[in-house]
C-alpha cells in the first residue's frame, strides 16, 4: 500500500523532481561525454589499423554478417524495450517498469551470448587479439563495448532487486532513469561499431 501511495503523489516526470535527481542527470551526461570520447579514441585506432592483418584473415573473410546482424536487431530491439521502461517510470507503473526491464535484460544476455560466440568463431577462424594490429584493435573495441553492455545488464538487474523493497520514489526514479540513458548509449554506440567495423569492413574487402 504504501508504495502506491508513494507512486500516486509522484510528479509526472519523477527522476527530475529533486534537486539531487536533476543534478545526477546531469552528472551523467558528462559521464557519457567521456565515454564518447573514449569511445572516439577508440574508433580512430581501429580506423588505422584495420588494414593491417599480418597474414591473418581479413575483416571480408572474417565476419560472419548474418550472425552480427541478428545481434544488432536484438540490441536495438532492446533499446525499444528500454524506452518502455521510462514511458512507465513517467506513468509511476513499477510492474511496467520491471517487466520492460527485465525484457530489456534478457535480450542484452542474449546479445553477448552471439557475441561472445562470434568471438570463439573468430578465434577458430586463427583472428586473435595477439595476431595483428587488426586484432587487437577489434577485440578492444567490439569488446570494450561487452563489457559496457554485461555492466549495464548487472545495474538493471540490481536496481530492479532494489525497488522490490523500496518501490518508486523521486528517490530511485532517477536511478531507472539513468540506467535506461545508459543502455541508449551503448546502444547508440553499437550503430556506429556496426557501421564502422562491420559494413565497412565488408565494403572495403570487397573494393579492395
Amino acid at each position: 500500500m504504501a508504495t502506491h501511495h508513494a507512486n500516486a503523489v509522484l510528479p509526472d516526470e519523477p527522476e527530475k523532481a529533486t534537486l539531487e535527481g536533476k543534478n545526477k542527470i546531469l552528472g551523467f551526461w558528462l559521464f557519457l561525454g567521456g565515454e564518447t570520447v573514449l569511445f572516439g579514441s577508440l574508433f580512430a585506432t581501429f580506423i588505422a589499423l584495420r588494414d593491417q592483418v599480418n597474414g591473418g584473415p581479413t575483416s571480408q573473410q572474417l565476419f560472419d554478417m548474418p550472425l552480427v546482424a541478428a545481434a544488432t536487431l536484438i540490441l536495438l530491439t532492446s533499446s525499444m524495450t528500454s524506452v518502455m521502461a521510462t514511458l512507465a517510470l513517467h506513468k509511476k507503473n513499477l510492474k511496467m517498469i520491471q517487466v520492460w526491464l527485465t525484457i530489456t535484460v534478457l535480450l542484452g544476455i542474449g546479445f553477448l551470448a552471439l557475441e561472445i560466440y562470434e568471438f570463439v568463431h573468430y578465434v577458430h577462424e586463427g583472428h586473435k587479439i595477439s595476431t595483428s594490429a587488426f586484432g587487437s584493435a577489434f577485440y578492444t573495441l567490439v569488446g570494450f563495448h561487452g563489457g559496457h553492455v554485461a555492466f549495464g545488464i548487472l545495474w538493471i538487474i540490481l536496481l530492479q532487486l532494489s525497488a522490490v523493497k523500496k518501490g518508486l520514489t523521486v528517490v530511485t526514479a532517477p536511478k531507472f532513469y539513468l540506467a535506461s540513458l545508459y543502455w541508449h548509449f551503448i546502444d547508440v554506440v553499437w550503430v556506429f561499431i556496426f557501421t564502422v567495423v562491420y559494413l565497412m569492413g565488408m565494403i572495403g574487402g570487397k573494393v579492395g
